[in-house]
């Protein structure tokens, strides 16, 4: 696909200035505590494995697209998002008791084991301290760009609202794990959380690459529906996507009783005997196989797969249409409707 070639490409010379940037750090570190060097050795292993870069490239992507070209200002900037990013996913593995990322331990466990595999506590808080030097991170990078400093100022405020936008939703998916939640509850939280991300990163490109203000009112809403899809269809493959696909055991959102949009509308569906067979299985941390196979069951019969990917399809197609009105170059419209087209198209993958 055109649009992995060109995460790949991008992703490749980001990860190299990523390297440098924390290869730096660590050296830093290692001039005044040795445990302290252990630490960002840690995150930089975190931080580089191998991924798609996507935050990133979405930055780098928009800016080229507005400026035509791709310099050492915008790469420095990538730096930041991608630290900016990964301070979020440290706090995320933590708060979901989550061991692995990417298929090697989740920076809690890597700490946890490394220095005190009989106390959590010590793993968990040294993790929670490392999300934020990632953040601080993040801003070193962006500050020291080489961009105007009104310009920088303007992405270091967008960066910190998404911050706190994304802390509110983990606030709010938290709380849902406690109680009944309807549609437009899910929207306020699916909001603040992957649609604070991509407005962040297409945002930073737009501000840095000179975008037109009407231009930058587009790709923040195009941001939004992108989210939106992407949340859904996200949560999908959690529920329906085979181990040795998505690289982790299925159904763990649902046997920690979140509530992603299809469990919302299944949970409210019509058939209330559905509705209440999946209800009883909802929380329970060891799921069968049995199990696994009976809550996807019911999440078709129960039309609520249907509906979320519907909802789904709708923000895809609503962000297509607002990148298109940009006045982005083609290859950049492109890449983004290419990507957005593939989320719309994995959704037929679980059925």
């Amino acid at each position: 696909m055109g649009w992995e070639k060109t995460l790949d490409r991008y992703g490749g010379v980001i990860e190299e200035r990523l390297k440098t940037f924390l290869d730096e750090t660590v050296k830093e570190a290692g001039d005044y505590h040795s445990f302290i060097e252990n630490v960002y050795s840690d995150l930089e292993e975190f931080v580089l494995r191998k991924g798609k870069r996507l935050a990133s490239c979405s930055t780098l992507l928009t800016y080229k697209g507005y400026s035509g070209k791709v310099d050492d200002r915008i790469l420095k900037v990538c730096v930041g998002i991608e630290l900016y990013r990964h301070s979020i996913l440290v706090h995320d593995d933590i708060v979901d008791m989550d061991n692995q990322r990417r298929g090697e331990s989740t920076l809690h466990k890597k700490f946890t084991d490394s220095y005190n595999p009989y106390n959590t506590r010590f793993g968990e808080a040294t993790a929670i301290f490392t999300g934020n030097i990632a953040y601080a991170l993040a801003t070193r990078a962006i500050m020291n760009s080489g961009f105007p400093e009104a310009k920088v100022g303007r992405v270091l405020l967008l960066l910190s609202e998404g911050y706190r936008a994304v802390n509110e939703s983990q606030i709010l998916d938290l709380l849902f794990e406690h109680k009944d939640v309807d549609v437009n509850e899910w929207r306020v939280m699916a909001g603040k959380r992957a649609a604070s991300l991509f407005k962040v990163t297409l945002l930073t490109g737009a501000i840095l690459g000179d975008a037109p203000e009407k231009d930058v009112s587009l790709l923040g809403e195009a941001a939004e529906n992108m989210g939106y899809s992407f949340d859904i269809q996200d949560d999908i493959i959690d529920s329906f996507a085979a181990k040795d696909e998505y690289g982790r055991s299925p159904c763990l959102d649902i046997s920690k009783n979140k509530k992603p949009l299809h469990v919302i509308y299944a949970l409210n569906s019509a058939d209330q005997t559905k509705s209440e067979a999946l209800k009883c299985l909802l929380g329970k941390e060891f799921l069968n196989f049995g199990e696994i196979d009976l809550i996807r069951k019911l999440l078709r019969e129960s039309g609520g797969l249907d509906a979320a990917k519907q909802e789904s399809r709708k923000h895809a197609e609503q962000a297509k249409v607002l990148i298109t009105q940009t006045s982005l170059t083609e290859d950049v419209k492109e890449f983004f409707t290419s990507f957005i087209g593939y989320i719309e198209e994995s959704l037929n993958w679980y059925k």
